[in-house]
């Protein structure tokens, strides 16, 4: 279709139409000087019926003087191949001009597009604030008339989704209280109170070859707690595993100097102990330097309360950890191969990392009180996060016990005069029995058989201490005078069920 225009359009109609120009010659186009080998044509479409004069669409691969004209759209000067064609219908194609042109600069027009973009931003703002202070008055004024049901504010300024009055679920509340992610000051504050103690002592083993026991010296680190001095002793609340056994302890202050120290006093059953050291072993600076911790009220605790962890984890030194309390009052059941131990306690359980060495350790409270005693770690592959600390209300009346109370001289100490047999909580479990100490012989005349204690009861209370060996039961009365009056509790099986009863026993003296 040389030299010929093609409209495609149907019924004539030139709203829009696509033009294929394959030759040199065109009923509109005009053909001007050649200007540096270039080509100038007014491509425009003049149609009394075309869709606009400046608005034509080509789509052609029309090859003029050898030129290829890319794919253009024209509107007041159509974009072609790198070329800009002005209205006047001039078009100029990757020219190499033969003489530099002066190139017309365009005016700017006065209130360019920042002074628009300002005044539109002026009108949504005083619209924004028209309509927002509009919507307030209206809802303020409905809100009177009709009487306000929609509403679920909390105390502490919660808001939750609007809720009808008569079905209204309260909201849950926010708390403003601060949670200090710095423990720095509380640390560096309760730190002199706590110590690292060395538990030096003998361990037996049975030889490949069989033979007598042989022994070994084992060294074992746990943590305690300054809890009280007076004139001669500064006193140390740890857990009984921790000192079980001792043949030296060495206790190490927060300067790193280094003590020799002696069990004051130990329950077992509460997995409680206290030591001593000697103020006159103490250097001068060591004192000064030195705290008796501050007790608070564990009682008072809720889950969710921050706490955090001091104590000689793995022996390296004072270390910190910081965690939750997440959960009270959760009854454990603790079983001590090496104290040969085992009880129930309802414990404190925190996400604060326990680890071996942390034992007798504080759990403290964000005021920097003593919570609890750190005592032991649920160790599990599948379990992550649970230790547990005895807590400071149960722990104190015991460890005030254990510091006020002295050990009655061999010659002048209590015998009960019975025989017996732990019963540990597995073994009460297995066979529906409570634990204690069961009594497997009643010695004649003593102050057992006298107060009506008899075989096959099982001691649980010693003059209002829980009691759950007959080590534990022995050390205690160790505290007693022969002659003392003091209520033992036991358990009595009657027609398969047992029963509690309390008896009151004047100690005797062993002969």
């Amino acid at each position: 279709m040389d030299g010929n225009n093609y409209n495609n359009n149907q019924n004539g109609s030139s709203d829009s139409f696509y033009s294929y120009n394959n030759g040199s010659q065109s009923n509109q186009q005009t053909e001007h000087a050649n200007e540096g080998n270039v080509n100038q044509y007014n491509n425009s479409y003049q149609n009394t019926n075309s869709y606009s004069q400046n608005a034509g669409y080509q789509q052609g691969s029309a090859y003029q003087n050898g030129t290829y004209q890319n794919t253009g759209y024209q509107q007041n000067g159509a974009y072609q191949n790198g070329g800009y064609q002005n209205t006047n219908g001039a078009f100029y194609q990757n020219a190499q001009p033969t003489g530099k042109k002066q190139k017309k600069k365009r005016e700017r027009k006065p209130g360019g597009f920042g002074t628009k973009l300002a005044k539109c931003a002026a009108i949504a703002l005083v619209f924004g604030l028209v309509s927002g202070t509009a919507f307030e008055g209206v809802h303020l004024v409905s809100s009177k008339a009709f009487g306000n049901d929609e509403t679920a504010v909390s105390d502490s300024g919660s808001q939750n989704a609007l809720t009808k009055a008569d079905s209204k679920v309260e909201a849950t509340s926010t708390s403003s209280n601060y949670v200090a992610t710095d423990v720095s000051d509380i640390v560096s504050s309760v730190m002199p109170s706590i110590v690292a103690i060395t538990n030096v002592s003998e361990t037996e083993y049975q030889s490949f070859w069989g033979g007598m026991p042989q022994t070994y010296e084992s060294t074992s680190c746990g943590s305690g707690i300054i809890v009280s001095q007076d004139d001669n002793y500064l006193y140390i609340a740890t857990n009984n595993h921790v000192v079980n056994g001792a043949n030296s302890l060495t206790v190490t202050f927060n300067d790193e100097s280094t003590v020799s120290a002696e069990v004051k006093g130990t329950v077992p059953s509460t997995d409680l102990a206290v030591i001593r050291v000697a103020l006159s072993s103490i250097e001068s600076d060591t004192m000064n330097n030195i705290k008796v911790a501050t007790l608070g009220d564990s009682d008072s605790l809720k889950v969710g309360n921050s706490c955090i962890a001091i104590g000689n984890a793995l022996g390296y030194g004072q270390s910190v950890t910081v965690g939750y309390i997440s959960a009270l009052n959760r009854q454990v059941s603790v079983s001590d191969s090496e104290s040969d131990t085992s009880y129930t306690a309802d414990l404190i359980q925190t996400d604060a990392a326990i680890n071996p060495g942390n034992s007798g350790g504080a759990l403290l409270s964000a005021n920097g009180e003593v919570i609890g005693i750190n005592s032991v770690k649920y160790s599990d592959t599948s379990v992550e996060g649970i230790g547990y600390a005895i807590p400071i209300n149960t722990a104190a009346p015991i460890i005030n016990d254990l510091i006020t109370k002295e050990k009655v001289d061999e010659s002048d100490s209590a015998y009960l005069g019975i025989a017996g047999v732990d019963v540990t909580d597995d073994v009460a479990k297995t066979y529906n029995m409570p634990s204690g100490v069961y009594v497997a012989q009643v010695t004649g005349g003593s102050a057992a058989e006298q107060a009506g204690i008899q075989k096959g009861d099982i001691i649980t209370e010693f003059d209002g201490k829980q009691i759950g060996s007959m080590e534990e039961l022995s050390s205690t009365m160790e505290y007693y005078k022969a002659g003392t009056t003091v209520d033992v509790k036991i358990e009595r099986s009657t027609n398969g069920e047992y029963q509690e009863q309390t008896i009151s026993v004047t100690l005797g003296k062993k002969n």
